[in-house]
């Protein structure tokens, strides 16, 4: 899920529809209430962001400095206008990549992605294997594999289990999918919806793996086990 702040609403609908066209989810929100949705979204919440885009905001510093805090994904700043000054600004401040307007969303998730793999050398893998090392989940988008062949999966199932993956040994619940996966974290979770596609994801994997590497419990949640 992508987060872009700005103030103006007409450019967080532009860019969330992008997004949303891309098949990835987004949510926009305006630069004066951004800070206040930071200091009361959940930790487990903002771990399912993929990355940040900060269009026009007055504080575009200090609205770096706040996600810093709590989240090291990527951070974008849009720029309208070539300044030398404003881009060493931002940069100074900790955004990750500066771009120049008007950018197309799939810039935005390819430069997200490259920000990630560079981190990623330095610390964990961007791929999750198995206890068996069967099956390897990609975290740039990529089908897993099993057995090193590709498993082809619709999107919602691939950012699923991609979520599963990253939050390995740990229960997560329907909520937190549903909104890791939708990009919406306020409305109340479809449990229908996240039960339909991980029973379908699940019934995949076992007929490959020949066991369920993901653990169910009833009116808690799910957990990768490998």
């Amino acid at each position: 899920m992508y987060i872009v702040v700005d103030e103006r609403a007409s450019v967080t609908e532009q860019y969330v529809a992008g997004f949303t066209a891309e098949g990835v989810a987004a949510r926009g929100l305006f630069a004066e209430t951004f800070q206040d949705w930071l200091s009361v979204t959940p930790a487990q919440d903002l771990a399912a962001v993929t990355g940040f885009v900060l269009g026009d905001c007055s504080d575009r510093p200090g609205a770096t400095m706040s996600i810093r805090s709590l989240s090291q994904a990527p951070i974008i700043a849009l720029n309208e206008t070539r300044s030398l000054e404003q881009t060493l600004a931002l940069f100074t401040a900790g955004i990750d990549d500066v771009v120049r307007k008007p950018v197309h969303v799939r810039e935005i998730i390819a430069r997200a992605a490259a920000i990630r793999r560079r981190v990623s050398r330095g610390a964990a893998p961007a791929t999750t294997p198995d206890r068996a090392g069967r099956l390897v989940v990609h975290a740039d988008g990529r089908d897993p594999e099993i057995d090193g062949q590709s498993l082809l999966l619709p999107r919602r199932e691939r950012h699923i289990l991609e979520y599963l993956a990253k939050h390995r040994g740990r229960q997560v619940t329907k909520g937190q999918i549903f909104a890791a996966v939708y990009g919406d974290l306020e409305t109340a979770c479809e449990e229908s919806v996240v039960e339909g596609h991980i029973s379908k994801l699940r019934k995949k994997l076992r007929a490959r793996l020949g066991h369920d590497p993901i653990e169910a419990k009833r009116l808690a949640g799910y957990t990768f086990v490998g």
